[in-house]
């Protein structure tokens, strides 16, 4: 008969143990998702919603923008927002490169944008040729940005090989330029594909449309938090990016 309220006692203790546990995970979990909300404030002169506090803000852009005025771009301010940088197409694959990245190239140095160029990654094609393609093509310049390696799709290609032909273009880069190459993908296929063999360099990730910030455990240096953008001197859409920093950080990452 003794025993029955010490299992009484036990049982409560239990059920205490339970409920400071379930408390606890919950306050965690609340202070998680409050972190990951982000406020935004719609700009219709540019006809989005941009993230708040972030200072430094960019678009990018290929052939599909056409003919770009780009001192129109740099006079462009709406408020606080005021575009500082580009990221350009330059190639694609073993032999192409994009039709308007040479005046792009030049037009954002003479209106004194900082500029990066970027490479779309083909999995199937080899990624040294790849790399040389790029570097063919794109003589980087002190205060430019990083080379960027843009990877989204397997092609068919396994997973494995497509690590390996990534690890051939970012390696080879790298040596060339002297610099660490950015990666740009979305987040599922970060986490699906790449994953932590590529922690090492700075990634700029996708991931649009929702009210928080990308939905990845490791660091990240640029956000494309939106692809349908207006900016004066573009007569197309444009995907708009914050840097995750401050001038500070940003100059840091430019190529000396």
């Amino acid at each position: 008969m003794a025993t029955r309220p010490k299992k009484k006692v036990l049982r409560a203790i239990f059920i205490l143990s339970v409920l400071l546990f379930v408390s606890v995970a919950g306050w965690f979990i609340y202070k998680w998702l409050m972190y990951r909300q982000v406020k935004f404030t719609r700009y219709p002169e540019f006809g989005i919603t941009i993230p708040n506090n972030y200072t430094i803000h960019g678009i990018d852009v290929s052939r599909y923008q056409n003919i770009i005025a780009w001192e129109e771009v740099k006079k462009m301010q709406v408020h606080d927002v005021q575009l500082g940088f580009a990221f350009i197409k330059a190639t694609e694959g073993i032999g192409n490169m994009d039709p308007q990245f040479q005046r792009n190239w030049k037009k954002t140095k003479s209106s004194e944008m900082i500029r990066g160029a970027y490479h779309f990654f083909i999995a199937s094609k080899d990624g040294k040729l790849q790399a040389e393609n790029f570097i063919k093509r794109v003589e980087l310049e002190s205060g430019d940005l990083p080379p960027v390696l843009d990877v989204e799709q397997r092609f068919g290609v396994p997973k494995a090989r497509l690590q390996k032909e990534v690890k051939k273009w970012l390696e080879t880069v790298e040596a060339y330029y002297g610099v660490k190459p950015v990666i740009y993908t979305n987040v599922d296929f970060y986490k699906q594909n790449l994953g932590a063999d590529f922690d090492k360099y700075p990634l700029w990730v996708a991931h649009y449309y929702q009210q928080e910030q990308p939905r990845i455990e490791r660091s990240w240096s640029f956000w494309q938090h939106n692809d349908q953008g207006n900016v004066n001197g573009i007569t197309a859409k444009v995907d708009f990016n914050v840097f995750k920093g401050d001038s500070t950080d940003f100059k840091a990452l430019l190529v000396p």
